[in-house]
Formats: C-alpha cells, structure tokens, sequence
C-alpha cells in the first residue's frame, strides 16, 4: 500500500500590496494594451473564441458559487494558449522594425512576402518545455518564416513532433528547460536569430513583455463570457506556474481591472519545481534546484522569469505546490464528470489547478487555506485549462490506466 509521501503545500503572500497602482505592474500591462492584443488575434486566419465552461454540478458538490473553465485546449487547434502570447510579441516585433503604426501593422502587412527582404530573412527562435515553442513556430509559419526551437532531452517524442508539424527546426538540449534557455542565448547571438521567450534575462525585457500582453486576449474574451452569464468578475482565480509569465500576466490585468480589491489570486506549481513557492517563502526571486522531476512538463521550471516575479510578489494571495498526483485528479476529473457538467480534455499542466480546488474544497488538512481564501457558495472559481492532450500517450496512461493514482492514506 503506498502512502501520502507528499502533499499539497501552501503559504499565504506576505508581501500582497492593495494599492490601485504599482509600478511593476504598469510596467507589463500598460493602459490599453489588452485590446491590442485581442484586435490582432483577431485577425488571425482561424481565430475564434475559446468556450468558457461551467462546473456547475460540480461546484454544487463541494460547496461553491460557480467554477469557470476557459478551456484553451480549442485554441486555434494549437491545444494550448501559447500561441497567444507568441504571436503577439513576433507582431510587436515586426511592428517595431518595420517602423508601422498600429493601423498599419496588420496580419496581412507583416507576412514574409509583404516586408522588407532585409526583414522577411529573420529566424525566431524560443526555447521550450512543448507549447511555447509550439505556439512560436505556428505564428512564425503562419506569417512565412523560419523558426528554430530548443527543448530540454526529456521532452517527450509527441511535443517534439507538434513543433516540427509547423516547419521548425527542433535541437535537444542536454538538461532540463533552464538548459535549453541558456544554450538557445548563446546559440540565437552567434547566429542572429530573434529569440522569442517568456522569460526573461538581464537586457532581454522588453520581448516577454508582449509574450505576457499577449495572453491577455484570453482574459478579454473571459471577462465579456462573464458577462453574459451576469457575472461581473471571478472572485477567486487559480492559475499553473511554470517560470510565472501566465501568473502574472493574470494578476496585472485583474489588478488594472480592479485595483487592489480584485480576485483572489492563486499560484499553483509541481511539488518537484516550485520557484516561485521557494521565493515567496524566501521573500526574493530564488531559484528551485532539482531535476524538475514533473509530469507537468510545461510547468517543469527551477528559475522565475524576473520580471514576473515582482508583479506576483505584490499583486497575488497564495502560493502552493502540488504532487503529481493532484494534476493526475484533476485531468481525470475533467475527462469523466459530473451528470450535467462538460466534458474537458487536459494535460498534465492544464489539471492541476481543478485537482489543487478539490482537494482544498474537500481536505480537512486544508481547512484552514479554505477559511482563508474565503471559498464558498458565494465563490466564483476561475481556472485555465491551459493545454489539451499534448502527450497523448501519457495522457491516456493517467485517464486509462490510472497513472499517477492518489496515494492511500
């Protein structure tokens, strides 16, 4: 019989700021920049609207309002968000060299046969635990240019394939994500191509910005879903962590949306790679050394992005960290539901967050997270299936066979 070896692990944010303005925050999410992002998205050939699904006998079981899933396994058949925040900044980027204003930096007007030669030659490259590099290469192919992208050795043979599907060139890297990122700096400087990360270093800032401001698009399209169902705004808001640029992203529009009286926001991580949970303890950016020995491979992360770290250190409630066996739960949860609720597909990373809610909402243990986060039957619970089955082999070892199975007490 196994045992509880690991569990869930949380802390409440010490440094929380409930001002209406801070700076970290303006510095990522400018006025106005969400619906720049969603205008160009847009434009792009297939875009729509991702559904926005309720929970709702779900909720009723374990005592909640409502939860709220934006399911981004539908996006632009990429199975994931990424491509999101990709396509935004190689737009900005075009934009910016190209010298275009905003009317003229349309979708058409930045496709590799309509700019410069000079321009059109340009590589981006990213380094990737699956979707990002994905989400780069489609926006790259989408507008007609060449694409190159590192993973880490133990990503898995079905994220490597996704990403050569849209024409990119795929090197391994010895070691873990963190890896790939430094070897791709080296790689990208000697060969002139144009990285396009989530993360960022010192003197490369500007371009995860726009990979942040590019996820906006999904809360744009979350806040009108709302809307309609005659919901002003979540109240509680669960979101995964890798490096932190979706976490973020999350708590800078929800606080210029609300100021310092918005949703309560939580940063859910992998028990094996929790750097933003090690510097919240810390009260500093703080790396996480280990293996990142995670089924969450898109999660699978030892060092912050630091510029993500100062909005999350100010602007989110809780922090907590995860066995795998809570993102396991949670993908079977979606995949068989309650009598009534929707059907979901989600990876390992997309889970998480649905697996950490019930177990808040349901272990003794964390009763006290629970009182504190004020979850009720007043609650409106907002999670991010941020991937579908991007490993569809290891997808089935945990919906069919039972992988990763909660432990016996």
């Amino acid at each position: 019989m196994t045992t509880h070896k690991e569990k869930i692990k949380w802390l409440k944010n010490k440094s929380r700021n409930y001002s209406n303005n801070i700076k970290e925050v303006d510095n990522i999410m400018p006025p106005g920049i969400s619906r720049e992002a969603w205008k160009f998205h847009q434009q792009i050939p297939g875009y729509r609207e991702t559904p926005l699904k309720s929970l709702f006998r779900l909720a009723e079981m374990i005592g909640l309002g409502g939860i709220w899933v934006k399911d981004e396994s539908q996006r632009l058949n990429l199975n994931s968000f990424k491509a999101l925040g990709g396509a935004f900044a190689i737009y900005r980027y075009l934009k910016e060299k190209l010298d275009l204003d905003r009317e003229e930096a349309n979708f058409k007007n930045l496709t590799a046969d309509r700019v410069d030669p000079a321009v059109a030659d340009t590589v981006f490259a990213a380094a990737t635990d699956g979707n990002h590099g994905r989400g780069v290469a489609w926006a790259a192919s989408k507008l007609g240019y060449d694409s190159v992208i590192y993973v880490h050795e133990n990503t898995s043979q079905p994220r490597i394939d996704a990403i050569e599907n849209y024409g990119a060139r795929v090197e391994i890297i010895p070691g873990t994500y963190d890896d790939a990122v430094e070897k791709l700096s080296k790689d990208a400087e000697k060969n002139g191509w144009q990285i396009i990360s989530d993360t960022s270093w010192p003197g490369y800032e500007t371009i995860p910005a726009w990979v942040m401001q590019g996820y906006t698009t999904m809360y744009e399209e979350i806040q009108q879903q709302l809307t309609r169902q005659g919901i002003h705004s979540p109240t509680h808001i669960f979101v995964q962590a890798g490096v932190g640029s979706l976490a973020a992203s999350v708590a800078a529009y929800y606080r210029q949306l609300h100021g310092g009286n918005g949703p309560k926001i939580i940063v859910v991580e992998p028990t094996k790679a929790g750097c933003l949970y090690r510097s919240a303890e810390n009260e500093e950016l703080s790396n996480f050394e280990g293996d990142l020995d995670t089924i969450m491979a898109g999660l699978a992360c030892g060092e912050p992005n630091p510029m993500a770290w100062p909005v999350l250190k100010k602007a989110t409630d809780f922090f907590m960290v995860c066995p795998d066996y809570v993102a396991a739960k949670g993908m079977r949860i979606y995949a068989v539901p309650l009598r009534g609720d929707p059907f979901i597909v989600s990876g390992e990373s997309g889970g998480v967050t649905l697996g950490a809610l019930k177990y808040i909402m349901d272990t003794e243990s964390l009763a006290p997270l629970r009182e504190q986060l004020e979850l009720d039957e007043d609650s409106q619970v907002l999670l991010l299936n941020t991937e579908g089955n991007t490993d569809p082999d290891y997808f089935r070892r945990v919906v069919w066979d039972g992988a990763d199975a909660v432990p016996e007490v």
